[in-house]
């Protein structure tokens, strides 16, 4: 792969620079002066997006297994997301077996336009059936055994579940000590709850606010475990699951917040109805839902998240390591989510008015037009 340089508004750690960034599959160097982008008129060059949460895209569920993973990693690569999870849902052991199996395959291949795969983000079964939100009732106790035999078909970069259940507390430390980062979800435990999980290993919490037990001045619930203790929490800025107000609140409480889409097969399509694990869900005025009226994920992606960041106040920095550099450093990847020299070139050009130009993925431009 020959070498690329472009020019612009580049964010690199240590700020903005005005100049150029040349890569191949890795960033080769960087030369520029420092700069106040407000002050030109160029375009944005920020880290690729990283999307720690996803279950499908352009009418595809990533629980059908077969290349529908590879589907819905081209439709949110269209948005600027270079890398991310493919996310389970609550189901029978032989979906999620299914499942896993085609993002092992998607893991070692990456296709053409398509974000990279980096590993599985379960979510559920460990998850407490009086809290189930979207997922199917297939929620049941969790065994090391278990979720090792999981992660033999596929890395399971996140693991969500809910601490309260019998048994869960212990397992929190052990997947922990296995190199999984678990997230609390799905959950009506308690303040003390989500305090005891944090302390046995868990790291964050799975789209904050919703489905777990909100917010009490005399039972602060996890919700309030988590406005207190988190570094870490994924969130869903689509202006729906959660209200502006409360995403102010969670961005100044928790330093490393960042944000997912949670997006289903709905995304990028018309109106109608989309598959979700075994729920039949329907996607009307802008949201995807139960047909009782339950929020069922999004149709979200996070170019449009980084809008919404920016539309509610944040610096356009700040938004973007809210869609990336946090979410990348959360997984441990220090190679991602970042314009450094060395890191991969994974990056995305945005015009003055945040609409996506051009996306790198590990150095290869996408074809904004291969949905």
């Amino acid at each position: 792969m020959s070498d690329v340089t472009i020019q612009g508004n580049i964010l690199t750690p240590a700020g903005w620079l005005s100049g150029a960034i040349s890569f191949g599959e890795r960033i080769a160097g960087i030369n520029g002066a420092a700069v106040d982008p407000q002050l030109n008129g160029d375009d944005y060059i920020l880290p690729g997006f990283i999307d720690l949460h996803v279950h499908g895209g352009a009418g595809k569920d990533v629980m059908e297994g077969g290349d529908a993973v590879h589907t819905i990693a081209r439709i949110h690569a269209q948005h600027g997301t270079t890398s991310m999870l493919a996310t389970t849902m609550t189901a029978p052991p032989e979906d999620i077996d299914i499942a896993l199996t085609a993002i092992g395959r998607a893991v070692r291949q990456r296709g053409k336009n398509e974000a990279r795969v980096l590993g599985a983000h379960l979510e559920g079964p460990y998850i407490n059936s009086g809290k189930l939100g979207a997922q199917p009732n297939f929620a049941r106790a969790a065994t090391l055994a278990e979720v090792q035999r999981l992660e033999a078909m596929a890395p399971l970069r996140v693991i969500t579940v809910a601490p309260e259940i019998a048994g869960h507390l212990g397992l929190v430390r052990e997947l922990a000590d296995e190199g999984m980062r678990v997230q609390i979800g799905h959950t009506l435990g308690s303040y003390e709850d989500g305090v005891a999980a944090l302390e046995h290993g868990a790291a964050g919490f799975t789209h904050l606010f919703n489905a777990m037990s909100g917010l009490h001045h005399r039972e602060p619930g996890m919700v309030g475990a988590a406005l207190a203790h988190a570094e870490y929490a994924e969130l869903i800025p689509d202006l729906l699951h959660v209200h502006p107000g409360a995403i102010k609140t969670a961005l100044r409480a928790i330093p490393r917040l960042y944000c997912v889409t949670d997006s289903t097969a709905a995304t990028g399509m018309p109106d109608g109805e989309y598959m979700l694990g075994r729920h039949v869900v329907h996607k009307c005025m802008g949201g995807v839902r139960l047909p009782d009226g339950t929020l069922a994920g999004s149709t979200l992606t996070l170019d449009q998240a980084l809008r919404n960041l920016v539309g509610l106040g944040l610096d356009l920095a700040d938004a973007s390591a809210r869609v990336s550099t946090n979410a990348a450093d959360y997984i441990g990847l220090q190679e991602r989510g970042r314009l450094a020299p060395g890191a991969y070139a994974d990056l995305v050009v945005l015009d003055r008015d945040l609409k996506l130009k051009a996306v790198y993925i590990e150095g290869e431009r996408c074809d904004l037009n291969d949905a």
